[in-house]
C-alpha cells in the first residue's frame, strides 16, 4: 500500500478531529484519577514530571500513532502491517495493533462500569441526596453504590445503550457529531467550576499546592506514576488513535493536531485541580483520598457549600461528558477492527463489542461484591506483586494501564522509530528534517523504549 489510500470514511473538518480525539484523550483519566494522583504524589512536583512525560514520551508516541493511521489507512492493526509492508518488514508488527485494540476493549469493559458511577452520582446531586451529609454518609452512599450489583448493572446498561446509539451511525453523523456536544459541555461544566471555586473555595491553598513543588517527593514511583497517567490520559497504546489518524485527510498536519490534543488533555487535568481542590482545601479534606476522591470527598463538599445542588450536577455533568467521550473513543476503535477483520459490519460490530463488554462488565461489577472474597481466595495472579489483592475492576485496571499500554508504546516506537524508513517518516509526518523532527526521532529511537521497558518491570515487580 503505498502511501496508504485512506480509510473509507474521513473527518468533516480539522475542527471535528480535533474535538474527537481530544475527546477520546479527555476523559476520566483528567477529571477522576489525575486530581488524586495529584493529591498522592506531592501537587506541584509530579504536575513538573507529568507535564515532562506528556511532552518527552506522549507527543512523540502520539504522532506516530497518528502517522501510523494515516500512512496505512486502516484499522489499527491493519495499519501497521501495510506500514510494515510497504517498507518491506514482517507483517507480524501487526500485533501492535491488535495489542493495541484488545488493551481498549479490556478499558472498555470497566470504563462503562465507572462512566456509571457518574450517572448514578448525577442523579443524586440533582435531586439533593447530598444536602447536609457528614463524611460518614457520602463514603456509605459509595460504598452502598458499590454494593448494589442491580443498580450498576442498570447504569452499565445505560452507558452501553449510548455507545450502541452513536457508534452506529458512523465516524461523522455518530462519533463527530456527539463530541460536538459533549466536549463543549464538558470546558463549559469545567469553567463554571472553575470560576465557583475562585469565589467559593480556598484557591489560595490550591495555588500553593499545584504551583509549588516539593521535588523532596520525587521518586521513582512518581516518574512511574506520571507515565502511566500520560499513557492513560492521552490514550496511547489503545489502538484508537491509530484508527483516529486513519480517518484523517492529508492536509491535516500531524504535529500541530498532536501538539493541540496534548495540551488541551493536560490543560482540562489543570483545571480539574482548579475545579476540584478549591473545594477539598476549604472543606478540610485530604487532597490524597485515592481513587475515591470525587465520589466520596467531594460530595461532603457539594452537600455543605451554598447552592451544592446546582453546582454538584453541574460537576458530575463534566463526570458524564469526560466519560462517555472515552467510552465512544475505545468503543470506535474496536469496531473498526470488527468491520475489517471479522467483516462484521459497523451496527452489527458495536452490538458484539457493546454486548461483549456488557457482559464482562458484570464480573467487575459482581467483583465489588458478591465475588469479592472469592476472586480473592482464587489468586490467579497472586505471584505478581503489583496484583496482589486486587479486585476484578482494580486487576483489569492494573494488565491495561500499566501493563499493556507501556508494551504496546515500546512496541509502536521500536517499529516506526527503527523500521520505517526516514523519507517515509518525513513523508507522513509532513515536516523538513529539522530540529523538531530529530527531536522527535531521538525520543522514539533512544529514550521511549527503554524508558517504557524499565518502568514496566519495576511496575511489574514493585
Amino acid at each position: 500500500m503505498a502511501g496508504g489510500t485512506g480509510s473509507k470514511e474521513q473527518w468533516s473538518s480539522t475542527w471535528g478531529f480535533l474535538l474527537a480525539a481530544v475527546g477520546f484523550a479527555v476523559g476520566m483519566g483528567n477529571i477522576w484519577r489525575f486530581p488524586y494522583q495529584l493529591g498522592e504524589n506531592g501537587g506541584a512536583a509530579f504536575l513538573i514530571v507529568y507535564l515532562a512525560c506528556a511532552l518527552g514520551i506522549g507527543l512523540p508516541l502520539l504522532i506516530t500513532e497518528f502517522s501510523i493511521g494515516r500512512r496505512g489507512g486502516a484499522s489499527a492493526s491493519q495499519s501497521v502491517i501495510n506500514v510494515a509492508r510497504e517498507t518491506g518488514r514482517s507483517s507480524k508488527w501487526g500485533i501492535i495493533g491488535t495489542l493495541g485494540i484488545f488493551c481498549a476493549f479490556i478499558i472498555l469493559t470497566y470504563y462503562t462500569v465507572l462512566s456509571g458511577w457518574t450517572l448514578d452520582y448525577f442523579v443524586k446531586a440533582a435531586s439533593g441526596v447530598f444536602e447536609g451529609a457528614d463524611a460518614e454518609q457520602t463514603g456509605a452512599m459509595f460504598a452502598a453504590l458499590l454494593a448494589n450489583p442491580w443498580m450498576l448493572m442498570f447504569w452499565n446498561t445505560v452507558v452501553h445503550i449510548l455507545i450502541i446509539l452513536v457508534i452506529r451511525q458512523g465516524v461523522q453523523s455518530g462519533l463527530e457529531r456527539a463530541v460536538k456536544i459533549l466536549m463543549p459541555a464538558l470546558f463549559g461544566a469545567i469553567i463554571v467550576m472553575v470560576l465557583y471555586g475562585i469565589f467559593a473555595g480556598d484557591m489560595g491553598a490550591t495555588l500553593r499546592f499545584l504551583l509549588e513543588p516539593d521535588f523532596s517527593k520525587i521518586t521513582f514511583g512518581t516518574l512511574m506514576a506520571a507515565i502511566g497517567q500520560a499513557f492513560f490520559s492521552i490514550g496511547i497504546g489503545m489502538g484508537s488513535l491509530i484508527v483516529f489518524g486513519s480517518y484523517m485527510p492529508k492536509d491535516f498536519s500531524i504535529p500541530r493536531s498532536s501538539i493541540y490534543v496534548i495540551f488541551m488533555d493536560t490543560g482540562v487535568a489543570v483545571l480539574a485541580g482548579f475545579a476540584i481542590f478549591p473545594l477539598v482545601f476549604a472543606y478540610g479534606l485530604s487532597p490524597e483520598g485515592g481513587p475515591g476522591l470525587i465520589f466520596q470527598t467531594l460530595p461532603l463538599a457539594f452537600g455543605q457549600m451554598p447552592g451544592g445542588q446546582l453546582f454538584g450536577s453541574i460537576f458530575f455533568v463534566l463526570l458524564i461528558a469526560a466519560a462517555l467521550s472515552s467510552c465512544l473513543g475505545l468503543a470506535e476503535g474496536v469496531t473498526n477492527w470488527m468491520d475489517e477483520h471479522m467483516d462484521v459490519p459497523r451496527k452489527k460490530g458495536v452490538l458484539w463489542v457493546s454486548g461483549t463488554a456488557w457482559v464482562i462488565g458484570i464480573a467487575s461489577i459482581l467483583g465489588f461484591s458478591v465475588w469479592k472474597d472469592s476472586w480473592s481466595e482464587l489468586g490467579l495472579l497472586y505471584w505478581i506483586p503489583s496484583y496482589d489483592g486486587k479486585d476484578i475492576f482494580d486487576t483489569l485496571d492494573t494488565l491495561a494501564a500499566n501493563n499493556l499500554l507501556l508494551i504496546g508504546g515500546a512496541l509502536s516506537a521500536i517499529f516506526f522509530g527503527w523500521l520505517v524508513p526516514k523519507a517515509l517518516k518525513l513523508e507522513e509526518i509532513n515536516v523538513r528534517d529539522g530540529l523538531f523532527f530529530q527531536f522527535w526521532r531521538f525520543m522514539i529511537r533512544f529514550v521511549i523504549p527503554p524508558v517504557l521497558i524499565v518502568t514496566l518491570l519495576m511496575g511489574i515487580t514493585e
